[in-house]
């Protein structure tokens, strides 16, 4: 008897150790899944704090939810991933591809998502506090009602993205394109403007002045 529950809580095991392996990676914190093939996988939840995907590929994959504080997601593949409530403080995003992603009230309060493509993917209500996001493309991507105080969009394009309701407080914007992006309604104080190419963005300052000037 003993050994029949002995072998059935050794299968136990052995079946939950296999559950929390995909395709040769293991599904824990700190985990090391370089240039694995996660297309489609369903990370939902998972606990993935300081885990290194750096050049995986994650297109599709299901992390809603999941916490990647610390992640090491440097040149990962998020294209149409759901990411929506997922916890990304202090991540690194640096050149990865989150295209048509949905980020939904994800944190990604100090990522680094340096050069970055988040083109059309969904940030509404997510929040960005000093995020690092300069030089990424940011064209037709929505952040509604985001939190992106004291972020770098230094050099970042921004063309026809949506930043209504957002607070920008701080936010630097050296050298960046808003060509025809939508910032009605967002908090742009602490915001130079000098420089930025805002032809037809919707609540922008005008003239190119700076924000001080503007509201004087």
């Amino acid at each position: 008897m003993n050994r029949k529950i002995i072998l059935l809580t050794a299968l136990f095991a052995m079946n939950s150790a296999m559950a929390e392996e995909i395709n040769g990676c293991a599904i824990r914190s700190g985990t090391l899944c370089v240039e694995m093939n996660l297309q489609n996988a369903n990370l939902q939840d998972a606990d993935l704090a300081r885990a290194s995907f750096l050049q995986s590929n994650l297109s599709g994959a299901n992390l809603q939810g999941a916490k990647l504080v610390n992640a090491n997601l440097h040149l990962v593949n998020l294209t149409g991933a759901n990411l929506k409530d997922a916890v990304l403080d202090e991540a690194d995003l640096k050149n990865a591809t989150v295209v048509d992603a949905k980020l939904n009230n994800a944190h990604l309060n100090g990522a680094r998502l340096k050069s970055a493509d988040l083109t059309r993917s969904d940030l509404t209500s997510a929040q960005l506090k000093g995020a690092n996001l300069s030089g990424a493309n940011l064209t037709m991507t929505r952040f509604r009602d985001a939190q992106l105080q004291r972020a770098d969009l230094s050099g970042t394009v921004m063309t026809n993205a949506d930043f209504r309701g957002a607070n920008m407080k701080g936010v630097k914007l050296d050298n960046a394109t808003l060509k025809g992006a939508d910032l009605r309604g967002a908090v742009l104080d602490e915001i130079d403007f000098y420089k930025v190419n805002t032809v037809g963005c919707l609540g922008c300052p005008t003239l190119n002045q700076p924000i001080q000037e503007v509201v004087k």
